[in-house]
């Protein structure tokens, strides 16, 4: 029988993305992790480095689970948009660069005879708004960019499943469900006592939420089932996406503007 290939970003210790990469390991995938350290999604050339890299060891890739992501400033603190290469930091490391990443594998996705893409979305894309998404003067917020990050992903996603579905491949926008990871740990790095807070709380946090392995369950049931369709889903559930999602205007503005990104050099 053929291996099947994945390959999952954002797979640091204690995260969705390595449990994601455990549990295909532990079914007889072939899996490629990545971390901040070995694929920065904010630098363009180590997007098409590590593309590069994984074309010379593979020309087939039957699953991308984009889990790679960042969430700052939970404490609200930031009163104007952090710039990295010249964009808001969840915008260019969530959406830009998950994009120029599964553009950059596109060519070994549809090698494979029924390709997927998984992008690891949230709840919050309810928080993101279509100003926010069209680069519109706005008030900043934090968590509403953040949100704005995984609305553009939820908007991709419907993009992919259009422009390529007839090719075999799906695209799925998945929110995890609330899961206790060590996401939050980057977002107070500035906060020390709130940060000493969130480790005491840390035991009633890890029995109230889900654990990445739980997580990482639905994800692989959601990726791995031929009869799942593109779409947003809510841990494994098909689920109608935040309104702003629908907006087919926005989405076509927004694709415009990225392949304007990504065709510049």
């Amino acid at each position: 029988m053929t291996v099947r290939r994945a390959v999952v970003t954002g797979a640091g210790p204690s995260s969705i993305g390595r449990a994601v990469a455990d549990l295909l390991t532990a079914r007889g995938w072939d899996v490629v992790t990545t971390t901040r350290a070995t694929l920065d999604l904010t630098d363009r050339r180590s997007v098409a480095a590590f593309a590069e890299r994984y074309a010379a060891r593979s020309e087939r890739l039957d699953l991308l689970v984009n889990s790679a992501g960042i969430h700052l400033d939970l404490g609200s603190r930031w009163k104007e948009p952090q710039l990295v290469d010249g964009h808001e930091v969840h915008w260019r490391t969530n959406y830009l660069g998950t994009v120029d990443l599964t553009t950059a594998l596109l060519p070994a996705l549809l090698n494979a005879p029924s390709p997927t893409v998984l992008h690891v979305v949230s709840q919050l894309h309810e928080r993101g708004t279509t100003d926010a998404l069209l680069g519109r003067p706005t008030p900043y917020d934090s968590w509403a960019a953040y949100g704005t990050s995984k609305l553009g992903l939820v908007h991709h996603a419907a993009h992919l499943a259009q422009q390529y579905g007839d090719r075999g491949l799906r695209a799925l926008a998945v929110h995890p469900g609330a899961v206790s990871t060590n996401i939050a740990n980057r977002g107070l790095e500035t906060r020390p006592v709130l940060r000493r807070l969130r480790n005491l709380a840390l035991p009633l946090e890890r029995r109230s939420l889900m654990t990445p392995a739980d997580s990482a369950r639905h994800l692989v049931q959601i990726a791995t089932d031929p009869d799942a369709g593109s779409g947003y889903y809510r841990k494994s559930r098909p689920t109608e996406p935040a309104p702003a999602a629908a907006d087919l205007t926005a989405r076509s503005a927004l694709l415009q503007a990225t392949e304007e990104w990504l065709s510049a050099r």
